[in-house]
């Protein structure tokens, strides 16, 4: 059964937070929080310690949403909570998670990479089930980042195999939008007819090409636009958005003729939860992401919201396969693009053991 949803109506005043492009390693970590199972035991009197550990490029995402969140909690329920975020690769966060640190919540960038840390027997099974939409509030897509002017011709996934072009992505190894990177080519050659062997020669060029492999998504930005590598960011919609606002008229966004919906996944650690005393504070943090306000924030912090009304709002005006600026009207959303889905691949359990794990096909055509 979906936990239920509060739909409250808030009258939220957002400025929106730049890129800042920082490094991609955590922010703040768990440990660093001193969040403890006495400190988050509701009903104490004392503020409830919430621990978010997330992927790369949502850090400006939770900022603006823990400032609504926070509030809220406290004036529906009486009780103060502080969050605390951690990002990084979406594989490496949830190695970390696996591995001890201590997430009440996880939102991270793939299924796959969540039901990581419930094989390590963290998160109860059914997750995907316990939020509406196999518990992915908002999505994404991945697009192209260029130096204004587009100035070696970089148009579609093809243009990446040529000679000319440096293409900077994060690893599919411990970033997980490093992996919808690779899927969304994949899947362009494959539409283009090509045999799997053709196919994996195409992916080999791709990333002989890469300048720079770095461990996460928001590493890979500040490669690419602090440090002046390569010719073109595989880059999260959202990511190559932020880029446009930080640094206007120096980057527009291309967008490929077919590219992934990124679905990232959000769950609740339910052994965490359990030990720490926090399991209704992280439902709720869970479940107030559909609501219309935080809804309205997604968008606001260029993720897709699940919420179809809301989503109408920001559709572009006019679709454009070349976005030099971020719209004055606010509408980003470009609703022509062809996307397929992890469905394609089928399911982040055999797309993982054919293309990610040791040994697998990306494993093949990068140490080659």
């Amino acid at each position: 059964m979906k936990r239920n949803i509060l739909s409250v109506l808030l009258a939220v005043s957002l400025v929106i937070p730049v890129a800042g492009c920082a490094s991609s390693s955590n922010t703040e970590s768990a440990a660093e929080s001193g969040a403890s199972a006495e400190s988050a035991s509701t009903g104490s009197g004392e503020t409830i310690e919430l621990t978010n550990v997330s992927y790369d490029p949502t850090r400006e995402l939770y900022v603006a949403y823990n400032s609504i969140f926070e509030p809220y909690y406290e004036e529906t329920f009486g009780q103060k909570v502080k969050v605390t975020q951690s990002h990084g690769g979406s594989g490496k966060q949830a190695l970390e998670v696996a591995n001890g640190l201590e997430a009440d919540v996880v939102t991270l960038a793939l299924e796959g990479d969540v039901q990581v840390v419930a094989d390590a027997g963290l998160i109860d099974d059914g997750f995907t089930a316990e939020f509406d939409l196999e518990s992915s509030p908002y999505t994404s897509t991945i697009v192209f980042l260029v130096r204004s002017g587009n100035p070696k011709g970089i148009y579609d996934w093809d243009d990446l195999i040529r000679e000319d072009v440096g293409v900077i992505t994060p690893n599919p190894k411990t970033s997980g939008g490093a992996m919808w990177n690779y899927l969304a080519a994949w899947y362009f050659f494959e539409q283009k007819g090509l045999s799997e062997d053709e196919i994996l020669e195409n992916i080999r060029t791709l990333y002989g090409n890469v300048v720079v492999l770095d461990s996460g998504a928001r590493g890979a930005t500040t490669s690419f636009v602090e440090n002046g590598q390569g010719d073109v960011l595989l880059a999260w919609e959202n990511e190559a958005f932020l880029s446009l606002k930080e640094y206007p008229g120096e980057y527009e966004i291309v967008v490929p003729s077919v590219s992934i919906l990124c679905q990232p996944t959000v769950a609740v650690v339910d052994e965490v939860v359990r030990k720490h005393g926090t399991e209704d504070v992280a439902n709720e943090y869970l479940s107030y992401l559909y609501s219309d306000a935080a809804q309205e924030i997604e968008a606001q912090n260029f993720y897709r919201p699940s919420n179809k009304e809301i989503y109408n709002s920001y559709v572009l005006s006019e679709t454009s396969d070349s976005i030099t600026e971020i719209p004055a009207d606010g509408k980003w959303i470009n609703d022509n693009i062809v996307l397929t889905d992890i469905n394609h691949f089928g399911g982040w359990k055999e797309a993982r053991a054919k293309h990610f794990t040791d040994g697998a096909y990306f494993d093949q055509i990068y140490e080659e």
